[in-house]
């Protein structure tokens, strides 16, 4: 009966959308690390990287960079007037926490594209090092006895001591992998794919969540603004008894007095939950658009009935929509994709590895004479590099069998993800579609109730006012048209967060002239 303001629900929507999200909670990500599927010299290789391509990242998907730059000044900036539907749902997108958390999940998965696609560059051994005393150890040079008597072993003459210092170091570049750095590759570049999928999501709900906050907020101030219409008909209807009873009017009784009283309390009492509602919507609205802490927030007055017949997709067309730009799905193809590449490299894992390998190893010391003879081996005064062909491998069979079985049931776990999810996509859209035309429906109903529950007032209170009609006719007219434009604010707010749900569950962006 009485106007309030429908309650904002500043967490996730209470819309059967969630489900579809809940689908995506086990969304795909690129693994770090592959154990044991790794090339010559290179990182180990991962399912959520690269082989071949060594460019940049895949096209159109941003390093790390927000697709809707923030307002200038950040959170901080002072508003220049009140602010829109469209203002707000794009401050929430930009600068909600939540969107800030999932850029940087993107820059995670690019960091992990790049490692992906440098796993071919050899991995560089080097090392450095000094110490001592040394003995003395001198001969001829040419791998002959000692000449020196300090040079021989097995006593405490030491001789003359020095030092040694050394360096060594050995890479090895892959030079044919039979396709598992290409799939390494290839499965890395779907990472920023699922980190952008996952942000347009996180970006959805928080706009989202900005339009139940904004119409909530407009529902409380249109039930505010009635229940003082009604308020001061009361009070005038009020004032009309208590000068008929001073009158001695046979027309009304103390009891009018009480009947009516007990009604101007129920209306106080809405006026108070109203106010509530009101205050709450506008704190869920300071916290999506990141308002700073002395930063004045101000929200438009915008009449909650449309102008126009509502433009609804049909049912097909919704769900085409909602196929071809819902995040969730890009990113689970994403995640199929890159299972799919983890499997290739698993099945490949069971072949070598073609590379290239260098090396170095220099050593001199101070108190060794260097030998210069071919055959002579110097641990003192070494001088040898070299370079070739190397081919590596390992013959765990049994554990390459385990983990390509790993592999392939984590692939077929994902595309039984993919048809939940499409299943619950499906009925969201229906859902959320059904909702919004039995709120439309309710809403030009209740708008017509109430324009006859006005014609209804008006009469009674006219009727009242010349005495041929009773305070029985007054309240209940009253209460009939409080009844009727609480009902025709709330069907209307339905309405619009039902719009607002639309564009959500479809991949739109929720917007002001839906």
């Amino acid at each position: 009966m009485p106007l309030g303001p429908a309650t904002v629900n500043p967490g996730q929507a209470a819309e059967p959308g969630n489900a579809a999200q809940r689908a995506t909670t086990g969304t795909p990500k690129p693994a770090s690390a592959t154990p044991d599927a790794q090339d010559l010299g290179t990182s180990p290789i991962a399912p959520g990287s690269g082989d071949g391509a060594r460019g940049d990242l895949t096209p159109g998907i941003p390093r790390g960079a927000p697709e809707e730059a923030p307002a200038p000044g950040g959170a901080t900036r002072k508003a220049k007037g009140p602010i829109t539907l469209a203002e707000l749902v794009t401050r929430a997108r930009t600068q909600d926490a939540r969107v800030a958390e999932a850029t940087a999940e993107l820059r995670k998965f690019q960091a992990l594209y790049d490692q992906a696609r440098w796993a071919w560059f050899p991995k560089f051994e080097i090392t450095l090092g000094a110490g001592g005393p040394i003995p003395e150890a001198r001969n001829n040079g040419l791998g002959g006895p000692p000449t020196t008597e300090a040079s021989l072993e097995g006593d405490w003459n030491f001789g003359k001591v020095g030092v040694t210092v050394f360096s060594t170091a050995n890479a090895v570049l892959p030079l044919y992998t039979f396709g598992k750095l290409t799939a390494l590759e290839k499965a890395g570049a779907q990472g920023p794919i699922v980190g952008a999928a996952l942000r347009e999501r996180v970006r959805a709900e928080a706009g989202f969540q900005a339009a139940q906050a904004y119409y909530g907020y407009q529902l409380a101030r249109a039930g505010l603004k009635q229940l003082e219409d009604v308020s001061k008909r009361l009070k005038d209807a009020g004032d009309k008894i208590d000068a008929l009873l001073k009158e001695d009017s046979d027309q009304v009784s103390k009891t009018d007095t009480y009947k009516l009283g007990y009604f101007r309390q129920l209306v106080e009492a809405q006026r108070a939950t109203a106010v509530q509602g009101e205050q709450f919507a506008l704190t869920a609205i300071r916290l999506l658009a990141s308002a700073g802490p002395d930063e004045q927030v101000e929200v438009v007055t915008e009449d909650l009935p449309l102008q126009g017949d509502v433009n609804m997709p049909d049912l097909d067309t919704s769900l085409k929509q909602a196929n071809e730009r819902r995040p969730e799905l890009k990113a689970i193809a994403a995640g199929i994709i890159a299972r799919e590449q983890e499997v290739l490299i698993r099945e490949r894992s069971y072949y070598p590895d073609l590379g290239l390998a260098g090396f170095y190893d220099l050593r001199w010391t101070s108190s060794a004479t260097r030998q210069r003879s071919p055959f002579a081996y110097d641990a003192y005064n070494d001088r040898t590099a070299g370079v070739g062909l190397v081919v590596r491998g390992t013959f765990d069979i049994p554990i390459k069998d385990a983990q390509l079985e790993q592999a392939r049931a984590e692939l077929d776990k994902m595309h039984a993800q993919e048809l939940t999810l499409k299943a619950g996509i499906q009925l969201e859209v229906t859902q959320v579609q059904s909702q919004l035309a039995a709120a439309y429906a309710r809403a030009k109903s209740f708008t017509e109730a109430e324009k006859n529950a006005k014609r209804w007032a008006t009469a009674a209170y006219a009727a009242f006012d010349l005495g041929t009609g009773d305070t029985r006719e007054l309240v209940d007219a009253f209460t009939a048209l409080a009844q009727a434009s609480a009902e025709r604010g709330k069907s209307w707010h339905d309405v619009r967060v039902g719009l607002a749900s639309l564009a959500r569950v479809t991949g739109a962006v929720p917007g002001g002239d839906e």
